[in-house]
């Protein structure tokens, strides 16, 4: 398939440009989604990345930011504190995308991905809130021509559709997460990527296990070790004709290269 493989930067945990660097080298991939919120928060540190990462034929396809006050312990405490849904952290959320936009644009990405948090229903009264903000963290990319990709599996793929058809800005679209999907139990994968088909501008590769106890998370797992249906899932990326590009994701384990480099290998198949 057409499209590049990279990495998603915060899977290495890197303390500094060097170390990432060294880190992605070894995962034997040289194209990386870079979490921008460190370049923010530390430019002391990571301010001269782009100039390391020329140097070592590095190439970013996509950045990430984070939100405030997030916490991922459970399901319950993130949808609590995810993304730009708390009104305490909405203020400084929307400054530090204002930031986050400014060095995307100067590092030249065309695509920033970020979980938006839970997303209500259009029915609900929070829907028009959600929206506005949506479309008010829009408006600062879109003027810089930076496109945005909402993560996938806090709600199911009809409910992101849903939403995808209110919003006002047309450079919003989906970054799509299979695993997620399974993680927080919001449906089949292949079936949700065609529900998103219209809006799909990246595409997160992580694979894990769904959960036997709802209410909880299920289990992260190396691409190939988990439930994702690879084969269906890239069938259907072929039919959808998808050009865009893949980031293998690892946020578990406690030997994130050598699974990197795994998944690496188990995509070879497929792309």
């Amino acid at each position: 398939m057409p499209g590049r493989l990279a990495v998603c930067s915060w899977s290495l945990q890197a303390a500094n440009p060097a170390e990432l660097a060294g880190r992605l080298a070894a995962t034997g991939i040289h194209n990386i989604q870079l979490a921008l919120d460190p370049l923010r928060e530390n430019p002391a540190v990571w301010g001269g990345i782009e100039n390391l990462f020329a140097k070592n034929n590095i190439i970013i396809i996509s950045g990430m930011l984070g939100c405030v006050g997030e916490d991922y312990t459970t399901l319950e405490s993130i949808r609590r504190t995810g993304g730009i849904a708390p009104d305490a952290t909405w203020g400084q959320n929307l400054e530090n995308f204002r930031e986050g936009a400014a060095i995307a644009s100067r590092l030249g990405l065309k695509l920033v991905t970020f979980h938006a948090g839970f997303l209500p229903h259009k029915t609900d009264a929070g829907f028009p809130k959600m929206k506005a903000r949506l479309d008010a963290v829009a408006a600062l990319f879109s003027e810089k021509g930076i496109a945005l990709g909402l993560e996938t599996g806090q709600e199911t793929a009809a409910e992101l559709a849903e939403l995808m058809h209110e919003l006002g800005n047309g450079n919003i679209g989906v970054n799509f997460d299979p695993g997620n999907m399974l993680l927080y139990d919001k449906g089949d994968p292949v079936g949700a990527l065609r529900t998103l088909a219209p809006w799909l501008k990246q595409i997160h590769i992580k694979d894990a296990r769904r959960t036997k106890t709802p209410g909880t998370w299920g289990e992260e797992m190396p691409a190939g070790g988990g439930e994702v249906n690879w084969d269906a899932f890239f069938a259907t990326l072929r039919e959808l004709k998808y050009t865009g590009d893949f980031s293998i994701e690892r946020e578990a384990g406690a030997q994130r290269v050598a699974d990197i480099r795994a998944g690496r290998e188990f995509l070879g198949k497929f792309i």
